[in-house]
């Protein structure tokens, strides 16, 4: 699979694979052209654990997205567009400036549809001292092929595992074919993972490989969120980490529609997804304590740590 720079000709790097030149600024259905964007370049403390730790992982927001979900919390820079024009030497430089304030890990959040530049960047940064993981934050919307060019980069997967159910997914995503890729994608990546001698932790428990399963439990859809795990489980066992989620908010878009999707998960629906979970043996299991509804979690997308010099620039 081309994932160098002529893959913006005819983009088929997402599974849309909408063929859009975006080289030519046509945008692709992640709403991206072959201009590299970002919204955000800051320390991160609220992913699971083993990402944050207590200095934060180095969490990089990237601009655009392949799915149109209609809860998105971070839908300023996934459908609307904003974030800032940078070059892949600047973003090589964002990864060596988190490390520098003392990031975990890079934490490239929904990039892949930038991979060129991606690649670019960490090959870059890399070469200027960057000694950190590659933390690979995705909505779990992505071709195996790509997982498979890209396993010799990316040390740990945080992937979202949305929905089980082709008409859930068609209908808050706009992608039927959502957990046919996902699961393909995740088998990819385990494969990568075994490759690479499978799940490591550093002494201070931050993970240096490994893969954690992300699942938001959707208010009224407990029995697609236990079919997802029933999916991960199959596929994986305790080769994965697992987190559940209960940060639901409704959005806008979500209030203005009405029905379970503008109200908050119950404490019973999420304990009934917990227990599913522990049923089936998860033994690497991350959850989150009541009370964290909230869009604390939704970062400040303004910018913060994307301007500045590109690599190798001596101006302050």
């Amino acid at each position: 699979m081309d994932i160098g720079p002529s893959a913006y000709a005819r983009c088929e790097l997402c599974p849309r694979r909408c063929g859009a030149r975006r080289l030519e600024g046509m945008p692709g259905l992640c709403g991206a052209t072959a201009t590299l964007r970002a919204a955000r370049s800051a320390l991160h403390h609220w992913e699971e654990p083993p990402i944050s730790g207590e200095g934060g992982s180095g969490a990089i927001f990237f601009s655009g997205c392949p799915l149109r979900c209609v809860f998105c919390q971070n839908h300023e820079i996934s459908q609307e567009g904003f974030g800032l024009e940078v070059s892949a030497s600047r973003l090589a430089r964002m990864m060596l400036e988190l490390q520098e304030r003392g990031a975990l890990n890079i934490n490239l959040v929904t990039a892949l549809h930038f991979v060129p530049h991606v690649r670019e960047a960490i090959g870059l940064a890399r070469e200027a001292g960057l000694a950190l993981p590659i933390v690979c934050n995705t909505s779990g919307y992505e071709r195996p092929e790509l997982v498979d060019e890209l396993s010799d980069l990316v040390d740990v997967w945080l992937t979202d595992f949305k929905y089980a159910s082709p008409g859930l997914a068609a209908r808050l995503s706009a992608a039927r074919d959502y957990p046919e890729v996902a699961a393909a994608a995740l088998r990819q990546m385990l494969g990568a993972l075994r490759a690479h001698g499978g799940r490591r932790l550093a002494e201070d428990g931050s993970m240096q490989a490994g893969i954690i399963v992300r699942h938001l439990v959707l208010p009224g859809e407990v029995a697609d969120s236990c079919a997802v795990l029933d999916l991960v489980w199959e596929l994986c066992g305790n080769e994965v980490d697992l987190s559940v989620m209960n940060q639901y908010t409704p959005n806008s878009r979500c209030l203005a529609k009405g029905g379970d999707l503008a109200r908050a998960l119950t404490d019973e629906e999420y304990e009934e997804v917990l227990d599913h979970a522990d049923d089936l043996g998860f033994e690497q299991l991350w959850w989150q304590q009541g009370g964290t509804v909230s869009e604390s979690f939704v970062p400040a997308f303004d910018a913060t740590g994307v301007d500045g010099p590109d690599l190798g620039d001596t101006r302050r």
